[in-house]
């Protein structure tokens, strides 16, 4: 039996980098994904490698920034699949600089995707979660949370925050059978970065906390080695 059988998965920032390299390893593993996404054209060529293996994927274009879209998007996957029991809140932006030369508006836009972003579908998804008494949410950090990094200042700011609330969901939720886990992939080649390792050489990291049993980890941080 496949580790994910029967699971469904919604995946933000789908339609590249590691988002894109979940889906196809979350529906590698027999579960349906929802791919969420700002571009559909991307979502669309991840969907239809899915459906080429054998797999099933919705595709829902929506900003996570944005609580009318998240609203939109989880309603979308339950129409369709009735529920939600994985999420991995993937989608980031990415621009570096100083402290001293981040405009305001730079600074809002990676606080706004990278933190509220997962603050918003986390909301979302809890009250279908509890009533089913499950849910693995996994939050996609970065190693520069750990103690701020000089020219990074906002992306490494939303970082640690979204660690922080990924400890406090956890503590929250576990007595629903929610667990809620943070993970480092390390330096991956992304559309924001340009040079790492191959996305999909973690991805068995993802399905791992995925497939989490009741009482399994929760609120730890989990980095590939």
């Amino acid at each position: 039996m496949r580790a994910l059988s029967g699971q469904i998965a919604l995946i933000t920032g789908a339609g590249s980098g590691l988002g894109k390299a979940a889906a196809l390893a979350f529906a590698d593993e027999g579960a349906k994904v929802v791919l969420c996404g700002r571009r559909t054209a991307k979502l669309e060529e991840v969907s239809d490698a899915i459906a080429a293996g054998g797999g099933e994927a919705l595709t829902v274009q929506a900003d996570v920034s944005l609580e009318s879209d998240v609203l939109r998007l989880v309603q979308a996957a339950q129409s369709r699949f009735g529920r939600i029991d994985i999420v991995v809140n993937n989608a980031a932006v990415f621009e570096s600089g100083e402290i001293a030369d981040t405009p305001l508006d730079a600074w809002n836009a990676q606080l706004s995707t990278n933190l509220t972003g997962p603050f918003l579908v986390t909301r979302s998804v809890l009250p279908m979660m509890r009533k089913q008494k499950f849910g693995r949410i996994i939050n996609i950090t970065s190693g520069l949370a750990d103690n701020g990094a000089g020219g990074f200042a906002a992306y490494a700011v939303s970082k640690a925050g979204l660690e922080t609330l990924t400890r406090t969901a956890a503590e929250d939720e576990e007595k629903h059978n929610i667990l809620v886990n943070l993970f480092n992939p390390g330096p991956i080649k992304t559309e924001m970065h340009g040079t790492g390792k191959d996305p999909a050489s973690v991805t068995s990291y993802l399905v791992e906390l995925a497939a989490l049993p009741k009482g399994g980890k929760t609120g730890r941080l989990i980095e590939a080695k």
